[in-house]
């Protein structure tokens, strides 16, 4: 049987530099940061102060009485969504337009509704658990952003949340992929979304040392292949994407923007926190996706990398992409867009994969901006500071996750 097609027709995006896909894209090809110092709760004895916010967001698909019974993860996600279908000229309630048995969600979260777990808790330990809310597990399990969104659409088709980490929407997107492949559904919505910018989350993330310390200069804190890169910094929001069968989108007139004709996943087996120095794990995962792509190393154009702006992540997914591609390693565009965008965690999947839907779409690859110093163990073309006009017909998305998770998209001009 012939491998069915999946094409996108439509992206949805919260994030810290606006809240539509339009906006997000301007920001990200003009190197517009969206960082700045934490101003939701008082970060004074934090390592670290700075973060990408959300703001001005309103959460305007449910009456605001719904929206105080969802945890921001699941309000930032099903309004992605909502603006994903819309680009895709579907309505919100599916049954208007199509079968809602065969379309499907797979947006997930790297760590959930962490704001309604922790707020619970101080509720308890202040006042008893008599005066836990209810709605509190609903609020805080990470499949509640699929499940809220099923709900509200009315889709009705396979329907879960994985976890993976900084992994978790390039995985999702892959998988959910995979669902249309086999038949199981027409249409997928897919992507990631996370709200973990609360004080829990944060300290955590503060005694990993895993994050960067320029609290005084927050525009140049993450800045990926630079060699004096200190930590990533931590981001919020969602990336939906519409994923659709190509006969599916064609019969009812849908925009196709791209297709995704690539996925691989892989583990490093390694560190809980480190890649694999060799880039084994990450490569692995590149091949992966250009063997089901049926694509050769050089026919890729741009990689959007994790690029989180760590000293090991940048050099060791250096390697990784030499490992993989070879001498076309070097004839490659690559940037990451976590110098602006910060670092989504479990939402950097579906925001980065926007980033190679419109790099295809717009013949231009976005910068890694703060790049003022090379590093000589992160020699490739790394697309410094300023966007770069090139037609771009193959893009990778990479996403690397704690735990030593590996995903890679591979997205093509249709």
């Amino acid at each position: 049987m012939q491998k069915r097609r999946v094409v996108i027709t439509g992206t949805g995006v919260i994030s810290c530099v606006g809240n539509n896909s339009t906006d997000f894209w301007q920001a990200v090809i003009n190197g517009r940061c969206g960082i700045g110092p934490v101003t939701r709760f008082d970060v004074s004895e934090y390592r670290t102060q700075i973060a990408g916010e959300v703001k001005n967001f309103e959460c305007n698909c449910v009456s605001p009485k719904e929206t105080k019974r969802l945890d921001p993860v699941c309000q930032y996600g099903m309004v992605a969504a909502c603006e994903a279908l819309q680009q895709a000229g579907l309505p919100i309630q599916l049954a208007d337009a199509v079968n809602p048995d065969r379309v499907g969600v797979l947006v997930s979260s790297g760590i959930g509704g962490l704001g309604s777990m922790t707020d619970q808790h101080a509720q308890m330990l202040e006042r008893g658990p008599g005066r836990v809310s209810p709605l509190m597990i609903p609020m805080m399990i990470g499949d509640l952003v699929a499940g809220n969104i099923s709900m509200l659409t009315g889709a009705t088709g396979p329907n879960f949340g994985l976890v993976s980490a900084c992994a978790t929407g390039c995985h999702s997107i892959g998988e959910a992929a995979w669902v249309i492949q086999r038949n199981d559904a027409d249409i997928m919505l897919a992507g990631g979304a996370e709200a973990s910018l609360v004080p829990l989350g944060f300290a955590g993330f503060c005694s990993m040392k895993a994050m960067s310390q320029r609290n005084d200069d927050p525009l140049h804190a993450s800045r990926p292949f630079d060699r004096d890169r200190d930590g990533f910094v931590m981001s919020e929001g969602a990336g939906v994407l519409v994923l659709e069968e190509y006969e599916h989108a064609k019969r009812r007139g849908a925009p196709i923007i791209a297709e995704i004709v690539g996925y691989g996943a892989s583990a490093d087996a390694y560190h809980i926190t480190s890649p694999h120095p060799e880039g084994r794990g990450a490569a692995a995962a590149i091949t992966r996706a250009l063997e089901h792509a049926g694509l050769n190393p050089e026919d890729v154009d741009y990689i959007n990398a994790h690029g989180t702006s760590t000293p090991l992540n940048d050099k060791y997914e250096t390697a990784a992409i030499k490992l993989a591609l070879g001498d076309s390693a070097r004839k490659v565009s690559v940037s990451s867009v976590k110098g602006t965008i910060g670092h989504g965690l479990g939402a950097a999947g579906g925001l980065e994969s926007i980033c190679c839907i419109e790099a295809i779409r717009n013949s231009v690859v976005p910068p890694t901006i703060n790049y003022e110093n090379p590093d000589p163990e992160c020699d490739l073309d790394i697309t410094p500071n300023t966007a770069r006009e090139r037609k771009v017909d193959v893009a990778l998305n990479i996403n690397l996750g704690f735990g030593g998770h590996n995903g890679v998209l591979a997205f093509k001009r249709i």
